[in-house]
């Protein structure tokens, strides 16, 4: 189990650091007087703190904070480290917070996950703190607050300075650190792609998918390139969503029969609520017989379900509009359109802590994909 996350980036060179160090009196450290960056050599330490062992790692990186940079260092890690102090491990966890390069937004942090986890075989978990309570994270109190006072008042002049004083770093509960200069380079501006995205290895957790997850070693290309004709069908894709299991408790927080008793209660609501929209927009009575001219794009069912979803917070309005087969603006209508008629009836529909991105997340949630071999974790 670590904790992970990326310490400000220091200036190299005479530059002021904040603190004070004992020193023979009248020989002051001299540093410029203004930290104007310029030309200056910049250093960005990325940390991990193994919470086990009481052990940190710091990468001096020389280029960009990216995500990139931050699994290169959890991949030195454990090169150098982790694997030896844990040789039969098959799983690890990672806290971070919930920004930066190891963010929960950040594509690039999950697909390098991934493409870490396929390489050391390990199931990577990571759990990131909420918004608002990065300083909990272990790392900030446990390493960086050491390495930040065993620095103070001291410029830090070259790399080779740098790596000293916090290789130099220790604790009274014994910590012990090492340290390792990246002089790799990071582009930032990489983009990936939403295919790239579906095809991670990744389950979302029910408390909170969105920054709780597991990467798994083997992709699902690997798990349907074996033999069989069940596993080249579960190469075309994940299972279709239909509307009977988007109907799940799961999902909609209530029973089918609650849901049911929803939907005819609110459809005389919003055939007359139809009408009234038609009317005013004709300006007049209806000429010809209800039923005919075009169809609505939605049933009264799919309405009243797009929309205990969409109160739900489990997807968005571009998600739901391809589970539904329409536009994201459609749904939106829909949404406003019986959203009303819910709060007249006084019925709530409490918000989930679960969110998906893909149909594949939903899927996996109701386990509806039951030719795969599931995840112990």
């Amino acid at each position: 189990m670590i904790s992970v996350d990326s310490k400000k980036k220091e200036l190299i060179g005479d530059y002021r650091n904040a603190g004070h160090e004992w020193r023979p009196a009248g020989q002051p450290v001299r540093v410029k007087t203004h930290d104007f960056p310029g030309q200056a050599a910049k250093a960005i330490p990325y940390g991990i703190y193994d919470m086990t062992a009481n052990t940190g790692w710091v990468s001096i990186g020389t280029d960009h904070d990216t995500a990139a940079f931050a699994v290169a260092s959890i991949r030195r890690w454990w090169q150098v480290v982790g694997r030896h102090d844990y040789p039969g491990a098959r799983r690890l966890l990672i806290t971070a917070d919930g920004g930066g390069s190891n963010g929960y937004r950040t594509r690039g942090w999950k697909t390098q996950l991934a493409d870490l986890a396929a390489e050391t075989g390990l199931g990577i978990t990571v759990c990131h703190l909420p918004p608002g309570t990065s300083k909990w994270n272990k790392i900030e109190h446990r390493l960086f607050s050491h390495i930040t006072m065993n620095w103070r008042g001291r410029p830090l002049t070259s790399h080779e300075v740098m790596l000293q004083t916090i290789a130099a770093t220790t604790s009274r509960t014994g910590l012990t650190v090492q340290t390792e200069l990246d002089s790799g380079e990071y582009p930032t501006g990489i983009r990936v792609s939403d295919d790239e995205i579906a095809a991670l290895p990744i389950t979302r957790h029910r408390f909170h998918g969105d920054w709780n997850y597991t990467l798994h070693p083997q992709r699902p290309t690997d798990t349907a390139s074996t033999t069989g004709t069940q596993d080249e069908a579960m190469a075309d894709g994940p299972p279709r969503l239909t509307r009977g299991s988007l109907q799940d408790p799961e999902l909609t927080g209530m029973t089918r029969r609650q849901l049911n008793e929803l939907i005819d209660v609110l459809t005389p609501a919003m055939e007359i609520q139809r009408e009234q929209v038609l009317r005013n927009r004709r300006g007049h009575e209806r000429l010809v017989a209800p039923g005919a001219g075009a169809k609505p794009r939605l049933t009264s069912a799919d309405r009243v379900l797009a929309t205990v979803l969409h109160l739900r917070k489990l997807a968005t309005m571009d998600l739901l509009g391809q589970l539904f087969n329409t536009t994201a603006m459609t749904i939106s209508r829909a949404a406003k359109d019986v959203r009303p008629l819910l709060e007249a009836h006084g019925v709530r529909i409490p918000a989930s802590t679960a969110r998906f991105r893909t149909p594949t997340d939903i899927a996996r949630f109701l386990d509806l994909d039951k030719n795969k071999i599931k995840p112990t974790c």
